[in-house]
């Protein structure tokens, strides 16, 4: 399986309503998304009654674009090849592709290979959606996790198989930085005559 089967309708699914049931709390913005009910979005409220045991993300808004936080979403999903964000402090991957005209790209050595908007990183994609799109055009892409797990497996075995001789011991860390010295009283330059 390359593609969990929740992925697909979180990226199809209207964030930032307001709940139906809850719809006059202060917090009443859909922004939760369950990955074992695969349902719609719901709010803070829906959440502590009848998701209280699931696993949820919280879906943020930047730019007036669906966000995800990379701590949340990278603990359900590969997300290698996709372009991350820090926005207010926090690592976050857009969920579906930000189209940009493509004389905006500034020269870009790095694009999107779906959309073509163009890259901070070397990596494939710009969202979520497009590696989605990358997966179903090519194949040559997945997000499931075990087959990352797999492939750095693979990676220590061959470590393993090489000598020891070629290993280089760990290098000690750096010593610590001196405190940050205070300027002291300004001085200034004398007056001339």
């Amino acid at each position: 399986m390359l593609v969990p089967p929740w992925l697909e309708q979180l990226l199809t699914t209207s964030f930032f309503t307001v709940c139906r049931t809850h719809g006059d709390a202060a917090r009443s913005e859909c922004n939760m998304f369950c990955l074992d009910c695969s349902g719609d979005a719901f709010c803070f409220y829906c959440r502590s009654s009848g998701h209280k045991d699931h696993q949820v993300i919280q879906i943020r808004r930047s730019s007036y674009h669906d966000v995800v936080r990379v701590s949340e979403v990278q603990k359900v999903l590969d997300i290698n090849g996709v372009q991350t964000y820090v926005i207010n402090s926090a690592r976050v991957m857009f969920l579906n592709e930000r189209p940009q005209p493509k004389a905006g790209s500034k020269g870009s050595p790095h694009i999107c290979e779906i959309c073509g908007r163009s890259l901070l990183d070397p990596v494939r994609f710009c969202s979520l959606g497009c590696k989605l799109a990358g997966i179903n055009r090519n194949g040559d892409a997945n997000f499931t996790l075990e087959a990352k797990d797999e492939e750095a497996m693979g990676r220590r075995e061959e470590l393993r198989e090489g000598s020891q001789q070629d290993i280089c011991p760990p290098t000690p860390p750096p010593p610590p930085s001196a405190a940050r010295r205070r300027k002291g009283i300004p001085h200034r330059a004398p007056f001339g005559s």
